[in-house]
């Protein structure tokens, strides 16, 4: 009798791994979902923080996604060795993200009001330590799903839900978190929410894991110091931004733009925007009133007046004391600013209750686009630009000719526009650099400079179609400015005099540079 073969395996059918147990697969690819979102969140939170501290955000945001994908690809790399117990490394690798990631604001936050010259050395050394755990993690979570998900599936599961977790914190991030919970609190949540997925896994892999109490305890007190740390992060950020700032906090809040701190000491109220003095009770009538009052009152009778930045409403303040105006566009990008100085009556007081003026009307927008939009007819008798300096390249953008050739549009014929530009004494390269840019779009230029003794020597351009003429009256009432002393503040002494100086462009923003350069020797 012949003896019939067994059937031989098609060898153009690849075998299927068995089927596992549906709810263990949803529940690590929900795993890999918030792992994706926490670590891309820790990797925004240390970039927002470095540009807060260290300016230039493109630079930061740049070399800490650059680290942070650098020790992943090592995080990658490690995972080859982690060859048994697979579970039970997964575990501790999620409470040591949980930890170091959900901590990472809070201490940066103290360690640049205690230890500033360990920050950048903390910053990116955390950011190693987060990206290289975050590169251990995805591997080893398909190694352990590899068992009940064929390979086709995995990698398109996986990567799907690690890149939606990145999709949702990249908009939550500028939009929810931070305005609503700031920095330190949003760190803290999601190392909480790292530390719920190791809890998880716990009882996923119960019937795996050798020390199952030791796990379980691990996680609970890792998701306790999370938890009780939430809970004082309000103590946490007093206590770090009491230090950095030395006076008492009496208002501070984070937006989507900036963080945002009103301190009261002897001198009054300071303003900080991202830990930057901005401007201080005591002496901001002279910078306000030489910024406001050359340009108003040298028009004559200004009727329509703009103002560009200045949220704070005090440039508003000056110009109200013309009875001529008839009205003010205060454009501003940041509505928290013009909403805390609007209704906060301590913040309001400041600036005589300028933005509840009816003249005024405020518009919250870059004030880039919104010069970009206007109406070429749509011109302005004095048009007043309040930005910060230009610390990093979205500010930048405000200072280059592409902006001027803007601004050139909407200035009345008989007009005039005034700009704060820095220190000409610490800066004096910055200072002429925004002159020759105003200049390059066929503007004139009247420099002029200003004592203000909590910034030093301070500077400011006024830009107009026709020659600059000085006015011979003043309003009443200033605290600074006087007719027979104006004079003085068009006169340079040597070492402020005009150096050679390029025109700032959109397309090299040489001016950032060249300000950082300028600063960072002070």
């Amino acid at each position: 009798m012949t003896q019939v073969p067994s059937a031989l395996p098609d060898p153009g059918v690849q075998p299927q791994p068995p089927t596992g147990p549906r709810p263990i697969e949803i529940a690590l690819l929900a795993s890999v979902f918030v792992v994706a979102a926490c670590g891309l969140l820790y990797e925004l939170a240390a970039g927002a923080l470095a540009s807060y501290v260290l300016g230039d955000s493109v630079l930061q945001f740049s070399t800490i996604i650059g680290t942070y994908l650098f020790a992943m690809g090592v995080g990658s790399w490690l995972s080859r060795y982690f060859e048994r117990q697979l579970p039970a490394h997964f575990l501790r690798i999620e409470l040591m993200v949980a930890l170091i990631g959900g901590l990472l604001p809070a201490t940066l936050f103290l360690a640049n009001a205690y230890a500033p010259g360990a920050f950048r050395l903390l910053l990116y050394g955390m950011v190693f330590m987060v990206g290289m755990l975050a590169g251990l993690e995805i591997p080893l979570v398909m190694r352990i799903l590899k068992r009940n998900v064929a390979l086709k599936d995995l990698v398109s599961q996986v990567l799907t839900f690690d890149y939606l977790g990145a999709l949702v914190v990249s908009m939550a991030f500028p939009l929810l978190l931070v305005p609503h919970l700031g920095l330190i609190r949003t760190g803290l949540l999601f190392g909480a929410m790292n530390a719920a997925v190791a809890l998880w896994a716990v009882w996923l892999f119960r019937h795996e894991l050798r020390r199952l109490k030791a796990h379980l305890a691990a996680c609970v007190m890792v998701l306790g110091i999370l938890l009780g740390a939430l809970a004082g992060a309000e103590h946490i950020t007093t206590f770090a931004e009491d230090k950095f700032y030395q006076d008492r906090i009496v208002f501070s809040t984070a937006s989507p733009y900036q963080r945002i701190v009103v301190t009261q000491g002897r001198a009054g109220h300071r303003l900080y925007l991202n830990g930057n003095l901005q401007f201080a009770q005591a002496d901001e009538y002279r910078y306000h009133e030489a910024l406001v009052h050359p340009a108003m009152a040298a028009h004559g009778a200004p009727k329509k007046v703009a103002v560009l930045g200045g949220g704070d409403g005090m440039a508003v303040r000056e110009i109200l004391k013309y009875p001529s105006v008839e009205s003010v566009t205060l454009v501003e990008l940041d509505p928290a600013m013009t909403k805390i100085f609007s209704e906060n009556p301590r913040l309001a007081q400041l600036n005589g209750q300028a933005l509840q003026n009816p003249k005024v009307k405020i518009i919250n927008t870059d004030a880039f686009g919104w010069l970009q939009q206007g109406a070429p007819e749509d011109t302005f008798d004095v048009i007043v630009v309040d930005f910060p300096d230009p610390t990093n390249f979205s500010i930048g953008k405000l200072y280059t000719n592409s902006f001027y050739a803007l601004l050139d549009r909407r200035l009345a014929a008989s007009g005039y526009a005034v700009v704060q530009t820095t220190s000409p004494l610490v800066a004096r390269k910055s200072y002429w650099t925004v002159a020759q840019t105003i200049e390059s779009v066929g503007l004139s230029t009247a420099p002029y400079h200003a004592h203000v003794p909590s910034f030093g020597e301070w500077g400011f351009i006024i830009a107009s179609h026709r020659p600059w003429r000085m006015p011979q009256a003043l309003p009443p009432g200033l605290r600074f400015l006087a007719p027979d002393t104006l004079p003085l503040l068009f006169d340079f002494p040597l070492d402020m005099a005009r150096v050679s100086a390029d025109v700032n462009r959109l397309s090299n923003q040489a001016l950032v540079h060249t300000y950082e350069r300028e600063w960072g020797k002070h």
